[in-house]
């Protein structure tokens, strides 16, 4: 999606809590717990 690149998916619950979590505090996007998206970096 343009300059984003997609993270791979959680492989646990902790790891999918955390990172809807950094997705609240505006580190990347995430339309659900396995779908996130990041701007590509650099």
């Amino acid at each position: 999606v343009g300059n984003h690149v997609i993270i791979p998916p959680a492989t646990d619950t902790k790891t999918a809590k955390d990172r809807l979590a950094r997705a609240k505090a505006g580190e990347f996007e995430c339309f659900d717990w396995w779908l996130c998206h990041r701007k590509l970096r650099g």
